[in-house]
């Protein structure tokens, strides 16, 4: 058993691309409508593009709201992605406008930093020690 695909709760499917895309670097796997205005959209990593997908799912049921506002309102991440440099991302991140939550900072074997994904979560970024 694998994981194939985890998702994301987004206010704004259209935003949440770009942000995913253009500031992140993920690429867009999968983009199909799906009913009136929902579309099931997925990003993937550029280095596993083959890898699991992350989809970019509309946070229209009545309980995401509530969910959502908890876990930022106590500073927990709704979701983790691996990055060589946490320091490094955070500094490039930065400079293209990202508001962090937590700068980087070590955990024993680990080093994260949390980031607002603009679009209704906070996203931990973090680095394994070698």
């Amino acid at each position: 058993m694998k994981i194939n695909m985890t998702s994301v709760f987004v206010d704004d499917q259209a935003k949440a691309l770009r942000f995913y895309t253009e500031v992140l670097g993920f690429l867009k796997k999968h983009d199909e409508p799906v009913g009136e205005q929902d579309r099931w959209l997925t990003v993937v990593s550029p280095d596993e593009p083959g890898g699991t997908e992350l989809l970019l799912e509309p946070a229209g049921h009545p309980a995401v709201k509530t969910y959502r506002d908890a876990l930022v309102q106590d500073g927990i991440p709704l979701a983790q992605f691996a990055v060589g440099d946490v320091t490094a991302e955070y500094e490039r991140l930065r400079e293209l406008g990202v508001r962090f939550t937590q700068e980087p900072v070590e955990m024993g074997p680990v080093t994260v930093a949390v980031f607002d994904d603009t679009c209704g979560n906070l996203i931990q970024i973090a680095t394994q020690a070698q």
